[in-house]
């Protein structure tokens, strides 16, 4: 799992009905979101620089699943070829291939997205960076033992009393004890 990254991307539509496209890149190990970004014009040369952003140096996975989506043209296809990455790219119409970051997707979608009113690309790139916080140190995931993808501690009883720390504007609380 540890050569292993995933990229999709889903559209979000602003409050004067813009589409904004993201795209999101997935670490299959812990579950990681490598990286996130917005656009309003999806092209093989900007997802290629998200993949150089989201992998720099020798950081890059073995593979990375992908769908056939046009805009991951020949620019995005050459630059994984040199930063030594295979492509996996999925059969048509099968997201289930791509299961991992699909459900980061659906993620974001339900616990942020779905409450949230995006006005322009700059707020949606707030709100995400939170959610994405908010994901890394605070959600759950039972396939890594109900923990995070950033590790935390477990906390004992006699550490002290239960408060609630407000994350993504709100929307999330995060519970941690406060030390007396």
């Amino acid at each position: 799992m540890d050569g292993i990254a995933a990229i999709d991307m889903f559209v979000v539509v602003t409050a004067a009905f813009r589409l904004l496209y993201v795209s999101v890149i997935l670490s299959h190990a812990r579950r990681k979101i490598v990286h996130l970004n917005v656009t309003q014009h999806p092209t093989a040369g900007w997802l290629s620089r998200q993949i150089t952003e989201a992998f720099p140096w020798d950081t890059a996975p073995r593979y990375l699943l992908r769908d056939r989506d046009t805009s991951y043209g020949r620019g995005f296809q050459e630059r994984a070829r040199v930063m030594g990455i295979t492509e996996v790219v999925t059969a048509p119409r099968s997201p289930w291939q791509n299961a991992y970051v699909e459900r980061v997707i659906g993620s974001i979608r339900r616990e942020c997205l779905d409450h949230v009113l995006v006005i322009n690309e700059r707020h949606l790139r707030r709100v995400l960076f939170s959610y994405v916080d908010y994901y890394h140190r605070s959600r759950t995931h039972l396939s890594l033992d109900k923990d995070c993808p950033d590790a935390r501690p477990i906390q004992p009883p006699d550490r002290g009393k239960v408060i609630a720390i407000p994350q993504v504007g709100g929307l999330h609380q995060r519970y941690e004890r406060l030390a007396a």
